[in-house]
């Protein structure tokens, strides 16, 4: 895994969305088209921003995976990710997708919601995945202790309190009885089988959970401590979120 600082979170979305946008270029160039999976969420605003603007990227030959949605959680909500992706990300594109393939966390039977979208991303192998980490450490809202064993694509998952409080302190709920205490989220398996994973996490709140991810244990406990197995992952933090890995780590990370 590589490792970039950037001294505020704005110049880390951007080098975020250059990148991808680069290797998401390179990919169209060899093969003609091209599987992405986009994650949401505040800390992905400006890389979606500077991906949806990117030049020389035919988005008709794209076809997108979303991550993770709350069960039970209608799209007109402002918290749904669906809703994000599609006002955020895919209504800033220059021309339409090939295919977006959207969680549905509202239907009736969230099982079959993960057998259809399992079933969709097997047939097309991800290209480049852009994450993120959340504040306890998770990657999608694989929350700790993490499945790092099953090789279902997709899972219906219970949230823990820290990961619900950060929903709403970032302002997408009213309240904590508010927050949904399920979802269904890409698996960290299906996630590890991207070519390339963008990984990109700005902002004070992530500074414990990017250390335990590059520096801790890899283990169940720290979900996204798994992406230091992956042979082509970047991370972008800004000095906010890169505050308390140490010395040694900061020495050789590129700037």
């Amino acid at each position: 895994m590589s490792l970039a600082i950037y001294a505020n979170a704005e110049q880390c979305g951007v080098a975020a969305g250059q990148y991808g946008a680069q290797r998401l270029r390179e990919v169209l160039a060899r093969r003609g088209e091209a599987n992405i999976i986009v994650a949401t969420g505040a800390s992905q605003f400006v890389m979606l921003a500077t991906l949806a603007a990117a030049p020389g990227i035919d988005w008709s030959k794209v076809t997108l995976f979303h991550l993770d949605e709350y069960v039970g959680l209608p799209e007109t909500h402002p918290a749904s990710f669906r809703k994000y992706i599609k006002e955020r990300f895919v209504a800033k594109l220059p021309t339409a997708l090939k295919k977006a393939h959207y969680v549905d966390g509202s239907a009736a039977d969230p099982s079959r919601v993960c057998a259809e979208l399992g079933a969709a991303i097997k047939a097309r192998p991800i290209d480049v995945c852009f994450i993120g980490i959340g504040e306890n450490g998770h990657v999608a809202f694989n929350d700790p202790p993490a499945d790092f064993t099953t090789e279902e694509q997709y899972l219906v998952v219970e949230l823990d309190e820290k990961c619900r409080r950060q929903q709403l302190g970032e302002g997408w709920f009213p309240n904590l009885d508010a927050v949904p205490r399920q979802a269904i989220s890409m698996s960290v398996w299906q996630i590890l089988q991207s070519q390339c994973i963008v990984n990109t996490v700005p902002d004070a709140r992530k500074a414990h959970a990017v250390k335990i991810s590059i520096e801790g244990d890899l283990c169940p406990n720290h979900p996204a401590s798994v992406i230091r197995l992956h042979p082509d992952c970047s991370t972008f933090c800004d000095e906010p979120a890169a505050a308390e890995l140490s010395a040694i780590t900061r020495k050789f990370c590129r700037r």
